[in-house]
């Protein structure tokens, strides 16, 4: 479990706890002894507030133009073995200015493979799109993790993902491999659920991983005080599946190398 793994946390369908999971699995990381930085790519930042981060230094904005080093560009966080490369709203014009380049969907890889940071994880969230910054995340990741919310129209949508995913294998990134399917907003009481739950794991198999991250009322209101759910509620039930699904992502990832090592 030495080598560094990058993690694009994508799923162009907004509303499926895209953030909620990149923020919360990368705390469930770090509370496993796991260094992690999280890289907000999303214009909205909504990751960089809920994690706390600080305004004033430099972002993935200047990461991505190329006017500032990853090294020196991210900042600690509240949660020990967390740190941030917060985001911004003026991000979402790095998708007009960065078109004219012919490496306009490398710059994350560039500012990665150039900084080299010590990490043992590097998790990003990406925009509810399919546009150049989530194009970014996945020529630069080693995997991708999807999150799927157990509501009507679950699947809707990913096959564009998937179609993109294989795109990216072609011109960029060969070796991008799927991390995991991840089911969200799971709601017990509704017979609907179970439903999107049979269908997700139908279609994607073994990709689908076992934890279950419930509808919970704790997960929607710590991001409001600057928290995870680990700092904001360690007891409630998204804190617990959490914390789960980091466990089975060690797991997995360790039976995985084994196999290659073997």
């Amino acid at each position: 479990m030495q080598n560094q793994r990058v993690v694009a946390v994508t799923n162009q369908k907004g509303g499926v706890g895209k953030t909620t999971t990149v923020m919360n699995l990368a705390a469930a990381l770090a509370a496993y002894e796991e260094s992690v930085l999280v890289i907000d790519l999303d214009p909205q930042a909504n990751c960089s507030s809920g994690l706390g981060g600080k305004e004033g230094g430099p972002t993935s904005y200047e990461v991505l133009e190329g006017v500032a080093p990853l090294v020196s560009s991210w900042c600690p966080t509240a949660f020990p073995m967390l740190d941030l490369l917060p985001s911004r709203p003026d991000l979402v014009g790095a998708e007009v200015e960065l078109l004219p380049f012919e490496d306009r969907a490398l710059r994350l890889r560039q500012a990665l493979e150039g900084s080299r940071p010590p990490q043992r994880w590097v998790v990003v969230d990406c925009p509810p799109s399919l546009g150049l910054l989530t194009l970014n995340a996945l020529a630069a990741a080693d995997s991708v993790l999807i999150p799927i919310q157990c509501e009507y129209f679950a699947l809707e949508g990913v096959s564009d993902l998937l179609r993109t995913i294989d795109r990216v294998r072609s011109a960029w990134n060969p070796g991008l491999e799927v991390e995991g399917v991840l089911l969200t907003l799971y709601d017990e009481r509704l017979s609907l659920a179970q439903q999107v739950m049979d269908e997700v794991r139908r279609f994607f198999g073994g990709s689908v991983y076992t934890t279950v991250i419930p509808r919970n009322v704790r997960l929607a209101e710590a991001p409001s005080f600057g928290q995870t759910i680990l700092q904001y509620d360690i007891r409630s039930r998204g804190a617990q599946a959490y914390l789960a699904l980091a466990d089975e992502v060690l797991r997995r990832r360790r039976e995985h190398e084994a196999q290659r090592a073997g």
